[in-house]
């Protein structure tokens, strides 16, 4: 199939436009009697044709291009589809071959070949001394083969042939060409290693994705269909142009073509091509940053502070950073249209002092709820082999067609908050990710699938710089503690963090800081005066289970909440968790007992008079509160 656009004004491309691979065959077909094509071989590759651009497919570009380098018959071989005559004549042919290839679509079955009687046929092709003939393999990574060994022979004829051949000087021709055969693969090494090794008569080519000329060809013309080109000044309209190139590196011809397509159907006027990339990007119109209720982003340090107590300058700053993703200013000032993530956030802090809580909480606030969030916990990727987990296996390893646990997500959700807990303890190769992730916006999955993190708010946490272990002893020595005002506890972990992407890390990645910039946010430890907030919410949301799960209404007296608080706050090394640990063994557990103990049942009045520590274990006395029952 050609697509076919109307280049105005006639513009002929100059042989040097042509895509370098496209040079190589050119400038080799003298000296070399096979080739190799493999990479970026299912896309589109344009051509000028009388004062028309067209795109071609792979197979009918090498047509065209053989033709100009004197060949008089093109033969393509497809498996199923058989032999088919591209450009010749097919009365020729059969008098070099013995069978009759026709050059048009069959209409009918076509005939089952043996790969013996497909090697016979490209054999005579090759060797004939009468026409320059050129054979195009397409899809030979899945050459057919009644048996292994019958498809091995099929590749020793054309390995033979290769080192056979011999250039040749047909009738009517003033140059020495081989009969090329043209091998077009889906991966270099979707043909045995031995046939490629050290075979000096096969030129192997790699077909890229298309480049900026490439690229820039294309859009040129395209754009000219889509609604608004025409009104735009000239400024505007290079300007957009400029934004679409840009915005398409890494896609096929084929790809941009699409967005074009969509545009034209969705009616994005040409200024605002950025967002047609972005709607063919993450395959949703629907865009729900756009819906964010902008009076609750702006309340968005008081609506933290209900949640995450204790944590002032953390949350001012995380607000700031979600605040600038809203209106997408986030790298802003480097580039207008940028693939890089909504925003980046690295919590870093004591542990238990409400990191992953505050990520919870931003994700509440912008999607509606606080299980709206991708997490992981990357102390379950230290292996060597992590990084395929996120991101899929190779193509040809066991799962590799699975996918990614990271881009499965993505793709299925562009719209995300994006959780890596922890990331010190990930396996060093997962920072290779992190990096493309951060750098490029995008992943590409073990499936060959693309996915773009545009649309995500990523968050890391750490625990960085809260203790150092000694290279010699291997102990733990603290760098941070309560005691400490949170000016220095800031300025040690930010030094820390610094050290382990630049010293500690191997190998170190201290790009991966760069593009995190000033976006680290440390994190206070729980101070006493905050301790008793926490505390009190956490046994509220006890109270508050008990009342909703089985209309028990629970009291206790004051003499027993000071004793208990007294007891839970008194070390807060550990955080909030460290409280909520405490409140479980001084409380809920022998609040458990003392109900299955009295007997209380679903809707009764409970009061507690008294908490005491017997050995090792706590215990509660409560009794049934008759007055407030009454």
């Amino acid at each position: 199939m050609q697509i076919i656009i109307t280049c105005r004004g006639g513009v002929r491309i100059p042989e040097k436009d042509q895509p370098k691979w496209a040079q190589e065959i050119a400038r080799f077909v003298s000296v070399k009697p096979q080739f190799l094509l493999w990479g970026n071989v299912y896309d589109k590759y344009p051509k000028e044709k009388d004062s028309l651009i067209v795109n071609y497919t792979l197979t009918d570009y090498l047509k065209h291009l053989l033709s100009e380098e004197e060949y008089s018959a093109v033969v393509l071989y497809e498996p199923v589809n058989g032999f088919t005559l591209l450009d010749g004549k097919p009365e020729e042919i059969k008098e070099i071959c013995g069978e009759t290839i026709i050059n048009k679509p069959r209409t009918d079955t076509p005939p089952e070949y043996t790969t013996k009687h497909i090697g016979s046929i490209i054999e005579k092709l090759v060797l004939n001394t009468t026409k320059r003939v050129a054979i195009l393999l397409n899809f030979a990574s899945r050459i057919p083969g009644c048996s292994a060994d019958e498809t091995e022979k099929f590749y020793y004829t054309l390995f033979r042939l290769c080192q056979m051949a011999e250039p040749r000087m047909p009738s009517g021709s003033n140059s020495l060409k081989y009969n090329a055969i043209f091998w077009i693969l889906d991966k270099e090494n979707d043909i045995p290693a031995w046939y490629t090794l050290d075979n000096s008569k096969l030129k192997i080519i790699p077909l890229p994705k298309p480049d900026y000329q490439v690229r820039k060809r294309i859009i040129e013309t395209l754009s000219k269909d889509i609604s608004g080109y025409p009104d735009l000044d000239e400024k505007k309209r290079n300007t957009c142009i400029s934004i679409f190139i840009d915005q398409t590196s890494g896609l096929h011809v084929q790809e941009i073509i699409s967005i074009v397509s969509l545009a034209k159907k969705e009616n994005v006027p040409f200024k605002d091509i950025a967002e047609a990339i972005r709607r063919y990007k993450i395959g949703i119109v629907e865009n729900p940053w756009s819906k964010l209720d902008l009076k609750k982003i702006g309340r968005a340090d008081e609506i933290l502070e209900i949640r995450v107590l204790g944590q002032p300058v953390a949350i001012k700053k995380a607000s700031d950073i979600i605040k600038r993703s809203v209106f997408s200013l986030s790298g802003s000032q480097y580039s207008r249209y940028s693939n890089r993530p909504k925003g980046v956030l690295f919590f870093a802090g004591p542990t238990g002092v409400g990191k992953t809580e505050l990520a919870k909480g931003i994700t509440e606030m912008i999607f509606g709820s606080d299980t709206s969030y991708i997490r992981f916990d990357m102390t379950e990727f230290k292996e060597s082999n992590a990084d395929q987990r996120l991101i899929g296996a190779p193509p040809g390893y066991l799962g590799f067609d699975i996918g990614g646990e990271l881009t499965n997500k993505i793709k299925q959700n562009p719209f995300s908050v994006i959780l890596f807990d922890e990331i010190e303890k990930a396996n060093p190769r997962i920072f290779d990710i992190f990096m493309q992730m951060l750098d490029d916006g995008r992943l590409t999955s073990g499936r060959g699938e693309t996915v773009y993190f545009s649309e995500a708010l990523i968050i890391f946490t750490s625990n960085l710089g809260i203790y150092d272990i000694d290279p010699v002893t291997d102990e733990k020595r603290v760098l941070v503690d309560d005691k400490m005002n949170y000016p220095d506890i800031e300025a040690t972990i930010k030094k820390e963090i610094e050290n382990f992407f630049k010293f500690k890390l191997s190998p170190p990645r201290p790009e991966i800081l760069n593009r995190i910039g000033e976006n680290i946010i440390v994190f206070d430890f729980i101070r006493p005066e905050i301790s008793d907030k926490i505390y009190d919410k956490m046994m509220q949301s006890v109270l508050d289970t008990l009342k909703e799960t089985h209309r028990i209404s629970l009291s206790i007296d004051p003499s027993v909440t000071d004793t208990m608080k007294q007891e839970v706050c008194r070390d807060l090394s550990m955080g909030g968790r460290g409280i909520g640990n405490h409140i479980e063994q001084i409380f809920i557990n022998p609040l458990s007992r003392a109900l299955f103990r009295e007997g209380i049942t679903d809707g009764d009045y409970i009061r507690v008079t008294g908490v005491h520590n017997e050995g090792s274990e706590w215990e509660l006395t409560i009794s049934k509160d008759h007055q407030n029952e009454k």
